[in-house]
């Protein structure tokens, strides 16, 4: 005897019961517990500068900018946005799902002193902001 055997015998009978499992799976449908979209938090780290009285174009071409460039160093960065205004630089860097955010703290932090090493290191002059 062949599996395929009392569906060839019987037409009917195996069209109903195609016709029953596909109404089953349509009613069914609507009641599967999925999500549209994961909820999702990706490991990001805002960094905030300050300097009294500088204006947005100063702190984005001589805080942003170098800071950019160093923290653009950083292994696992998936953006990185900026946005300079008055005194005040604010800097939002995302990082890869599977980076350790305590890890890419510490890098962050570790720009941030190289940074300002590097700023205290070269002259200032009255023209010349952070």
């Amino acid at each position: 005897m062949n599996i395929s055997e009392p569906f060839i015998r019987r037409p009917v009978a195996t069209s109903l019961l195609m016709a029953a499992l596909a109404f089953v799976g349509i009613v069914a449908y609507p009641f599967l517990p999925v999500a549209p979209l994961p909820q999702v938090d990706f490991p990001t780290i805002q960094v905030q500068v300050t300097f009294a009285g500088a204006s947005a174009e100063t702190m984005a071409t001589s805080v942003a900018a170098p800071l950019e460039r160093q923290f653009g160093q950083i292994a696992g960065i998936t953006q990185m946005t900026s946005q300079s205004t008055l005194g005040a630089t604010t800097i939002v860097i995302q990082f890869d799902l599977n980076r350790n955010i305590d890890g890419a703290a510490q890098d962050v932090q570790g720009g941030d002193h190289r940074r300002r090493q590097d700023l205290a290191a070269r002259p200032h002059h009255a023209a010349d902001l952070p």
